[in-house]
């Protein structure tokens, strides 16, 4: 029987990161009966076993439930979205593939910055917004203070706000009938073009990868030859079907509903998110606001022993497979020998990569500096991006850099204002706003170089506001700024690993935290080591290894001076020799290290 699309609702679950989204997707998975009680666990549809451990979503998830209400039978398909910030853009296809969204806010957290940033993704894209106030069964729940913030923010009465709790599965059964007579059911019409939206994609190892897709006009069936508007690639869709637990075939997804194809694709590049799909027979216009994913950090990655390259390489195809927004080059340094400078769209994802590397390919990896991109303007004006501090040119043949920049929301209590602006201040920050959304809580606006931020901003802002301040960003512009390359010398070579490309006003400080603590994690050797930074052929800052040495003078008991001197010069001379020899291993300790200094 073919569904009918009035019985059809397409809905998301924003909110902030631990705000009980999963949670709650498994109550709602529970009651509607999707899940029988013993295929029930915690975080049903974070199918990771990081996002398990860490409690976070990275993959988002779609999943068909059925409901009935007043004698009908209505078929409800949630989108899961992922909530960190890293991940933006596939929250912004998600959510562009519903009517409507259910903004989950932690009655204990009350409302976070991402809470915001996702409620007016939501509302960019016309969606019926249903507020609901999580975690009312803690003891720390404050319900009246948190629905005053929501009334005053989302702009929704006291009466709209949803009670619930995620974990005793209070309150769910009238979100349900909420969704059911709150979001308005898809329009679309069944006779119009097949136009589809792509919104996420997985990779499976014996079909491919199996694009998931809502159906906005027209209808999707089994063997059709679709075509993807972005790529312009042509398929032929060997199977079509949609997401109960695990995905159910079926012979046509109709208009208004969320499905998967599978064609048999093998490439992880040629399924875009935001793409639309759609038929050769009948072509329509695809639809509005596809964008290539951009990374927003990149760092190089590169085996512990240089051996293991080629199985580097082979890990880094298949992670790529199950991670369209992954993106990498191979590339070569002198002091690491053979890696990959790679593309990640924040920290946290490039955390993620490098504990998947580590777990699913036992691979284990050296990862240096991250860095951003920055715009490179040289003497003749010709433009080019540069990825990689060793990249840059000499001094004289630059005519000026450009950063990228962001703007920064951050929510915090009144207490600790003072200390953030300072953190953002010495970031080189330029704070735009203040907003007070209630007595005592704040909403900071900055603009901050990314840059600064990718290094250890996070870790300091939550150390210095107790945990409690919450942080949002995203990239508005390139800006010219004083930026200069500082070099690392160990023994007078260059570690081009550790260059990094800073601001002029930090490098001296930088570069003397870098030397102090490369001289801690170097071992002694025979020879006496110099640490360097340098910036161009200027050096700005120097420690100095001590040689270890042996007491060759220990046989010389009594006698005349000139025997103990004639020893301690040939010893010298030996050590001489040895430093233009000899040459210094880094451990990869060093590299991590540079990201913590303070």
């Amino acid at each position: 029987m073919a569904l009918e699309q009035k019985n059809i609702r397409n809905f998301c679950i924003i909110a902030h990161i631990d705000h009980g989204k999963s949670t709650l997707a498994d109550r709602l998975l529970e009651i509607t009966k999707t899940i029988n009680k013993r295929d029930m666990m915690a975080q049903v549809l974070d199918d990771m076993d990081i996002e398990r451990e860490r409690g976070i979503t990275i993959k988002s998830h779609a999943i068909q439930m059925e409901y009935s209400y007043k004698g009908e039978n209505y078929y409800l398909n949630l989108i899961d979205t992922p909530g960190h910030v890293d991940f933006s853009y596939e929250v912004s296809r998600a959510i562009a593939a519903c009517e409507g969204a259910l903004l989950l806010v932690d009655a204990s957290q009350g409302i976070q910055a991402q809470t915001i940033s996702n409620m007016y993704l939501a509302l960019n894209n016309n969606l019926e917004i249903i507020p609901v106030m999580n975690k009312i069964d803690m003891d720390a729940a404050k319900p009246e203070e948190v629905a005053d913030q929501m009334v005053d923010i989302i702009g929704c009465k006291h009466e709209d706000i949803m009670k619930a709790s995620g974990r005793t599965g209070e309150g769910v059964d009238e979100i349900l009938k909420a969704i059911v007579e709150r979001i308005p059911p898809p329009k679309g019409k069944t006779d119009a073009p097949l136009q589809a939206l792509i919104f996420d994609s997985m990779f499976n190892t014996f079909r491919g990868i199996v694009a998931y897709f809502r159906v906005f006009n027209g209808e999707i069936k089994k063997g059709d030859k679709i075509k993807f508007a972005a790529t312009g690639k042509e398929y032929f869709a060997e199977e079509v079907g949609i997401f109960k637990l695990k995905q159910t075939p079926k012979d046509v997804i109709e208009t208004g509903n969320v499905g998967y194809v599978i064609s048999g694709i093998k490439q992880a590049s040629e399924v875009k998110v935001g793409d639309t799909i759609t038929l050769i027979s009948n072509p329509a216009e695809p639809i509005q606001g596809f964008e290539d994913v951009k990374p927003m950090v990149y760092a190089g990655i590169y085996p512990v022993s240089t051996d293991d390259f080629p199985e580097l390489r082979d890990a880094m195809e298949k992670l790529q497979l199950n991670d369209a927004s992954l993106t990498w080059v191979p590339e070569s340094s002198a002091a690491l020998g053979f890696g990959f400078r790679c593309g990640f769209l924040g920290l946290l994802h490039m955390e993620i990569v490098q504990e998947r590397l580590d777990r699913e390919f036992n691979m284990n990896v050296i990862t240096t500096v991250p860095n951003v991109s920055y715009k490179l303007y040289d003497t003749k004006g010709v433009m080019r991006i540069i990825n990689n501090p060793s990249e840059m040119p000499d001094p004289t043949q630059m005519e000026k850099v450009e950063e990228p920049y962001i703007i920064a929301n951050i929510i915090t209590k009144v207490e600790f204002v003072g200390n953030i602006m300072s953190l953002c201040m010495g970031k080189r920050g330029v704070i735009k706003n203040q907003v007070y959304i209630t007595t005592d809580r704040v909403e900071l606006t900055f603009e901050l170089p990314l840059g600064e931020v990718i290094f250890d901003f996070y870790d300091k802002l939550k150390s210095i506001s107790k945990g409690y301040a919450s942080f949002d960003y995203h990239p508005i512009d390139f800006r010219e700024s004083e930026l200069v390359k500082l070099d690392i010398l160990v023994n007078g070579d260059q570690v081009d690993a550790l260059s990094a490309l800073i601001h002029k006003s930090h490098a001296h400080d930088f570069g003397r935290k870098i030397c102090e603590k490369l001289k801690e994690l170097i071992p002694r050797q025979q020879f006496q080591i110099a640490i360097q930074a340098a910036i161009g052929a200027k050096i700005v800052a120097r420690e100095t290894l001590s040689a270890m040495r042996k007491d060759v003078t220990a046989k010389c008991y009594g006698g005349d001076i000139s025997r103990k001197r004639k020893l301690l010069e040939k010893q010298k001379e030996g050590k001489k020799k040895m430093k233009q020899i000899g040459n210094v291993e880094i451990p990869q300790s060093a590299f991590m290290a540079v990201l913590k200094l303070d």
